[in-house]
């Protein structure tokens, strides 16, 4: 078995019995799972492998989250302890983690009736509500403090933390400015809808507001053709996704694209992609979002497959790695958009519609956070590239399957723009 974990001495740490059988699981992107079966049971061993979320520390804070998330009933598989009380165990320089066995299986939007996205979107809510509940404070503060120094957290879409990272330098001299009426978000009819829908609603005062999410474009001056963005100067640390770095980026990926050899139909598809979305880019240069909404704790990947069922319920949220400080209702937009995307590249709106009421409900937010988020979402995804990335620069497909949904829905998104925001708002 490759990477086969040293099940000995990992279990004698533990009292779960001798190992009778160890089977990789297939699905994650990030860090590597077994199916374990031992004398006294079966487990979920996890085998922390990412180096920016295998830290020991960052991993007890995982373990402590859900540990306190369990004990006010939300669905999650808190980690066994050892016989030292310790729920992380080091085994040559390799850090692990041993958590009960749940039986269940994941369910995508498309398996999901319209309660059971409301019931979807109601967990979601739950567990920001009580994370804030759970989680210190001071971690919001210093999440607004690091997010601001290094230009906002990365959120792209679903894509793991290791992702290939270049340096993020270009800015706007100019502090880029906010976009036209008609063009900037939310539009006056979402706000004016919003606050008919929430009047004087706001969110609690121990939110914070953070800075934006900083995105895998690299930085780099405009190209010969590309409309002038001026770089230069540290953007603002609010700002959206840096369009003079997404250029650059396209550029880049579009040359990696012809020298790929021999070329297949996802070199075709690639391509495609690539010009469609640097003429998208061009046309709303002017709608980069000024800021980001409230933050708080959240799960940071939640998706379908983080989320077990047990027939029609939830019965684990799992993969609590990227758990941090994140503005929350870009977190319920982002979901969203994994959960309920078509084959074709299109949201169920109507499925997103009782999913974003029941989180609006139960966490608190307000419709114009939600717009707010969809708009940042949007611009997000306009920018992002990190299933290309995987592939062109690393070599690496696992991610593939997901590009040609993922990369229609932005254009689609694009041209539906308001009737997305409403599934969210309505």
């Amino acid at each position: 078995m490759p990477h086969a974990p040293p099940l000995g001495a990992l279990l004698r740490q533990y009292a779960a019995g001798s190992a009778l059988a160890c089977d990789p699981v297939d699905q994650g992107l990030l860090n590597r799972g077994y199916r374990l079966r031992t004398t006294r049971g079966r487990y979920f061993l996890k085998h922390h492998f990412d180096p920016e979320t295998a830290a020991p520390e960052a991993i007890a804070r995982q373990h402590g989250a859900t540990q306190r998330l369990a004990a006010l009933g939300v669905p999650v598989a808190p980690p066994l302890p050892a016989h030292d009380g310790r729920t992380v165990a080091v085994v040559g320089g390799h850090a692990y983690a041993l958590h009960p066995w749940i039986e269940g299986r994941h369910r995508h939007g498309a398996q999901l009736t319209a309660e059971q996205c409301g019931r979807l979107g109601a967990l979601l809510g739950v567990v920001h509500a009580s994370l804030e509940r759970v989680m210190p404070v001071e971690g919001c503060e210093q999440g607004e403090k690091s997010a601001s120094t290094r230009g906002g957290a990365r959120t792209d879409e679903g894509a793991p933390d290791s992702e290939p990272r270049t340096p993020s330098g270009a800015g706007t001299s100019d502090r880029r400015r906010l976009a036209p009426p008609g063009e900037g978000v939310p539009d006056d009819r979402h706000r004016a809808r919003a606050a008919r829908s929430a009047p004087g609603a706001e969110r609690a005062a121990s939110t914070r507001h953070a800075t934006a999410p900083a995105h895998g474009a690299r930085a780099g001056k405009p190209h010969a053709g590309h409309p002038h963005v001026h770089t230069g100067t540290a953007p603002p640390v609010d700002a959206g996704a840096d369009p003079a770095a997404t250029f650059a980026l396209i550029d880049d990926l579009l040359a990696r694209v012809r020298g790929h050899r021999p070329a297949d139909s996802f070199d075709e598809l690639a391509r495609h992609r690539l010009l469609e979305r640097r003429s998208l880019l061009e046309q709303h240069l002017g709608r980069r979002p000024p800021h980001s909404g409230p933050v708080g704790w959240v799960h940071g990947d939640f998706h379908p497959f983080n989320l077990l069922y047990r027939g029609d319920a939830p019965a684990a949220i799992v993969d609590w790695d990227r758990l941090g400080v994140k503005p929350r209702a870009e977190e319920a937009v982002r979901a969203a958009a994994i959960f309920f995307v078509r084959p074709a590249g299109t949201l169920d709106l109507p499925k997103v519609r009782a999913y974003a009421r029941a989180y609006r409900r139960t966490a608190g937010a307000t419709p114009s956070e939600l717009a707010a988020a969809v708009h940042r979402v949007w611009w997000e995804r306009l920018n992002d590239f990190w299933m290309l990335r995987w592939h062109y620069e690393r070599g690496d497909t696992r991610a593939d399957s997901q590009f040609p949904a993922a990369s229609a829905l932005v254009v689609w998104w694009t041209r539906e723009y308001e009737a997305v925001c409403d599934a969210f708002v309505g």
